[in-house]
């Protein structure tokens, strides 16, 4: 798999939008890399009588030092993990697994290599973005050794080469974009740096997992400002959200008041007013006709009186009429009367 995605990279054809943001993916996703079979034999020269001479001393000397401490011990150790280059006179001429490997003291030298994820933080480092804005930005770099051979002899130190590569790439990546963009975009620029990165690395040998963006630093200014700006923006939206409420508010409350305002509201306000009054204990409750009572009563005297025909109160409630005198209107008087003094 990693081959494969290697030789897209290689090709031009890789997508980075393929895979998944550089910030969530696991440097050590691939635990197959670690246990690849690099046991290899290399074609080595035909040694010459020197040659054969110091590797027949070294095969003496190694089986003395295999019961014997005072010879070195030929079998040599490979930790798990990593993976032993034997070179015989300077030529590599194997590659060994984990575990214990024959290795003649005389003529041959073992080289030990990691292929384990390796996580390198890089250095702090300010760039400048495109609108000429300084920043400082801290970065990590997964990656392991897929060929030894290359990591080994086609580079002096594949540690520091990552490193300054990324580096590199790194200055010029934020160099192409805005503030706005570093700030918003971090895996977006993880991807591309590791996307320019990869193929270099592929030729030494290593395979980039993932570049994280760890820490970005601001001038304060600049940090000041966007504060400032998200705080407006807060802001903002809080006045929004209260406006809404007060106009949902106001349409409850003038939907409550066309409510109370009718007729049946108001009788039954009426009644719950007499029914606290009749609960006061030690006071003295009148009841009287609400008002609406009163002035279909008021009306209907009137109407029988034969002073004013219903109809004509009907039609013209707010005329004039001078009604005849009778006890029920003086009842009627005297109640409304007694109905004002109370609310009063």
């Amino acid at each position: 798999m990693d081959n494969d995605r290697i030789s897209q990279r290689s090709s031009g054809s890789f997508d980075p939008d393929s895979e998944k943001g550089a910030i969530t993916k696991e440097p050590a996703r691939r635990p197959e890399m670690v246990m690849k079979n690099f046991a290899k034999e290399y074609p080595v020269p035909k040694p010459n009588g020197y040659q054969s001479f110091i590797s027949g001393l070294g095969t003496l000397f190694g089986g003395c030092g295999a019961y014997c401490c005072l010879c070195s011990n030929p079998y040599k150790e490979v930790p798990q993990g990593e993976v032993g280059l034997i070179q015989t006179f300077g030529a590599l001429s194997r590659t060994v697994e984990p575990g214990l490997s024959y290795v003649n003291t005389w003529s041959e030298k073992l080289t030990r290599v990691s292929v384990k994820v390796i996580i390198r933080e890089i250095p702090a480092q300010s760039c400048f973005t495109r609108d000429n804005i300084s920043v400082v930005i801290t970065s990590v770099v997964y990656y392991n050794i897929i060929d030894p051979q290359k990591a080994v002899f086609s580079i002096e130190n594949i540690g520091s080469a990552i490193v300054e590569r990324t580096q590199t790439t790194l200055r010029d990546v934020i160099g192409c974009r805005t503030l706005q963009d570093v700030v918003e975009k971090r895996e977006e620029i993880a991807e591309s740096i590791e996307s320019i990165i990869s193929k270099t690395a592929y030729d030494w040998g290593v395979n980039i997992e993932s570049i994280l963006i760890k820490d970005l630093q601001l001038p304060d200014k600049v940090q000041n400002s966007l504060s400032m700006a998200a705080e407006a923006k807060r802001i903002g939206e809080s006045k929004i959200i209260n406006a809404k409420a007060e106009v949902e508010s106001a349409k409850l409350m003038r939907k409550a008041a066309d409510i109370l305002a009718s007729k049946p509201a108001m009788q039954i306000r009426y009644l719950d007013a007499m029914q606290n009054m009749a609960k006061s204990p030690g006071s003295r409750v009148i009841f009287m006709p609400s008002a609406q009572e009163i002035e279909r009563v008021a009306g209907t005297n009137v109407a029988n009186s034969g002073q004013v025909p219903e109809s004509a109160l009907t039609e013209n409630p707010t005329a004039e009429f001078v009604p005849a005198h009778s006890g029920n209107q003086d009842h009627i008087t005297s109640t409304v009367a007694l109905q004002e003094a109370l609310r009063d």
